[in-house]
C-alpha cells in the first residue's frame, strides 16, 4: 500500500514538472524578446524618434487601400509576406515593391513552425524568399514567424542562414477587446494604444489585410498623424536597425 502511495506521489509531482515545463516552453515559443539561436529585434535601442510600421499576411484585395493611405501620408513601411497570397496577387506584390515599401518574410502557408523538420522549414522560407524576389525587391529579407510562434527549428534554421527574425514591441490587436460592426478590432482603441505605448525605436505591428480587419486600415491615418505630431519618423525595418545604439 505504501509502495502505491509513493508510486502516486511520484506520478503527481512527474505530471507536475511536466505542465511546469510546458508551460514553460509554450511561454518561450511566444516571447516577443527572446529565442534560442540568432538575431532577434522587437525594438531598437535610440533615443531618436524613429518607429517602423510593420503589417503581417500581405498582399490581399485590401493591400491597396493601405497603399494608398501610405502614399497619401508619404510613408514607407515593412509588409511581411505570406508566400501563398503573393502566389495569388503577383500585381499587388510589385505595387508594394514599387512604391518603395520593403518586404518580409512570413512564410508560405502561415502555419506554425513549432514541429516542422528542417526541410519543411527551408521550403517554407525559400519558395517565399522567391516570390518576394519576383516582384523586384533587391533588399535583405527579414523572417516574421507565423504567429510570433519559434522555439528551437525554426530559430536554428534562421541562425544557420544568417536571417534575422522580426518581432514587435507594439501590437495593439493584441489588447483590442471592443469589436467594430464589420468584425474588425476597434479603430479608435488601436490608435489610442499605438499612440499611449509607442516609444523611439518601436516596431508596431498592425493587421489590416483581412476582410475584417477594418479597424487596423480605418486606424493607420490617424496613427500615422498622430506620431509625426509627437514628433516620430517612420522608417522601414532595415532603415530602423541602423538607429541601434552600440
Amino acid at each position: 500500500m505504501k509502495r502505491l502511495k509513493k508510486i502516486f506521489i511520484y506520478l503527481i509531482i512527474f505530471l507536475f514538472v511536466l505542465l511546469v515545463s510546458g508551460y514553460g516552453l509554450l511561454q518561450l515559443s511566444e516571447s516577443r524578446t527572446f529565442q534560442f539561436f540568432g538575431g532577434l529585434v522587437d525594438h531598437v535601442t535610440t533615443q531618436e524618434k524613429v518607429v517602423a510600421l510593420t503589417f503581417d499576411d500581405a498582399p490581399t484585395e485590401y493591400t491597396n487601400v493601405v497603399l494608398k493611405t501610405l502614399a497619401d501620408k508619404k510613408i514607407k513601411a515593412t509588409f511581411f509576406a505570406i508566400g501563398s497570397n503573393l502566389e495569388q496577387h503577383p500585381q499587388i506584390g510589385k505595387d508594394i515593391i514599387k512604391q518603395g515599401h520593403e518586404m518580409g518574410n512570413h512564410s508560405y502557408s502561415h502555419e506554425r513552425f513549432l514541429l516542422k523538420s528542417q526541410s519543411s522549414i527551408d521550403e517554407e522560407i525559400q519558395k517565399t524568399n522567391k516570390l518576394i524576389r519576383n516582384t523586384g525587391y533587391k533588399g535583405e529579407i527579414f523572417f516574421r514567424p507565423p504567429n510570433g510562434k519559434k522555439l528551437i527549428g525554426l530559430p536554428w534554421y534562421l541562425h544557420n542562414h544568417k536571417i534575422k527574425t522580426i518581432m514587435w514591441d507594439i501590437e495593439p490587436d493584441t489588447y483590442a477587446g471592443a469589436e467594430s460592426e464589420s468584425g474588425g478590432s476597434n479603430s479608435d482603441f488601436i490608435v489610442e494604444y499605438t499612440l499611449q505605448h509607442t516609444q523611439p525605436g518601436s516596431i508596431i505591428l498592425l493587421h489590416p489585410f483581412c476582410k475584417s480587419c477594418s479597424g487596423d486600415r480605418d486606424a493607420l491615418s490617424k496613427i500615422i498623424d498622430g506620431l509625426q505630431k509627437k514628433g516620430y519618423q517612420f522608417v522601414t525595418v532595415s532603415e530602423l536597425l541602423t538607429y541601434e545604439q552600440k
